[in-house]
């Protein structure tokens, strides 16, 4: 997945070594599913597949498709899993060389035309997708979410009750600490203003935290910093000013998709999306005076003194 990952667990020393490699065969098997950088996927053998083709999907590259289409819908389409020829074209996926410049107006219509959710069919029975014929499916805006839960889910079934995983950023607690307190993370900003004394802590009581933002990945032409994330429905970055989304929800992939879904949306769109739902939700907007920062109630609430 081109990250890291670490695990804070609370286990005695002779399990380390079996939960190691539990978590080692778990994400190989994830990266062997859904990873469009690796061309032997099972993702990838479905992006390269003839058109009006089915195909069998494992287990949990069907889980976080169909998640991403459910998502995709209550969106509107500003998050859509299709996006892979725009991630591309702008230099920002496998197939894409990276960019210092952006693509034709011309260009960003002939990916475009690839784009779109609603060609995508499923087979819920059978755990079948149909490839339409130049789709290619992203799973990386929630693919890293789903691995901290999967590897969640591994530590229970080695009787761990209290742990904290983190991957790519992504983050998932149960438990307590061995002191007792619950597990704490902060939430950087952009900016780094927060080294050495954060301003937002939030407590993670058998929670998962995902983040999204648009200041670590892009590129800058002509004075226009142009970033990886994507706007299905223009075909082009965001333009607006929220730099960055975090999310707490019941699991890592929800938290994970939650948050890019949110940064697409916007500082207002997306901050009515979450309140109307009731999702716990930190915005960082760029402001003429620096960073400012929005928490739904849901969020103000998990927040720590």
């Amino acid at each position: 997945m081109g990250t890291t990952w670490t695990v804070k667990l609370v286990a005695p020393a002779p399990q380390l070594a079996p939960i190691r490699s539990s978590i080692d065969s778990e994400l190989a098997s994830l990266v062997a599913q859904m990873s469009t950088w690796e061309p032997d996927s099972n993702l990838s053998r479905f992006n390269r597949a003839d058109a009006d083709t089915w195909h069998a999907l494992p287990d949990d590259l069907f889980t976080v498709l169909a998640f991403a289409l459910e998502l995709t819908r209550d969106t509107d389409g500003a998050y859509d899993p299709t996006v892979g020829p725009l991630v591309n074209l702008w230099g920002f996926g496998p197939d894409g060389a990276p960019r210092t410049q952006p693509p034709t107006p011309a260009q960003i219509a002939q990916a475009s035309a690839h784009v779109g959710w609603r060609r995508i069919e499923l087979d819920a029975a059978a755990h079948r997708a149909r490839q339409p014929g130049g789709v290619f499916v992203d799973v990386s805006s929630l693919g890293p979410g789903y691995a901290v839960d999967r590897i969640a889910a591994r530590l229970h079934e080695h009787g761990v009750e209290n742990f904290l995983v983190e991957l790519g950023g992504e983050m998932r607690a149960a438990g307590a600490k061995p002191d007792g307190s619950a597990w704490r993370v902060a939430v950087e900003r952009p900016d780094g203003a927060d080294a050495g004394a954060f301003e937002l802590v939030v407590a993670l009581d058998d929670l998962a935290a995902g983040s999204s933002g648009d200041y670590r990945v892009g590129f800058e032409h002509d004075g226009i910093r142009y970033s990886h994330t994507l706007d299905p429905r223009t075909g082009a970055p965001v333009t607006h000013g929220l730099a960055a989304v975090t999310v707490l929800a019941p699991t890592a992939m929800q938290a994970d998709a939650l948050a890019a879904a949110l940064m697409v949306l916007g500082p207002e769109r997306g901050w009515s999306f979450a309140r109307e739902r009731d999702i716990a939700a930190a915005f960082t907007q760029r402001t003429a005076d620096g960073y400012e920062r929005r928490l739904t109630p849901a969020l103000e609430a998990r927040r720590v003194p």
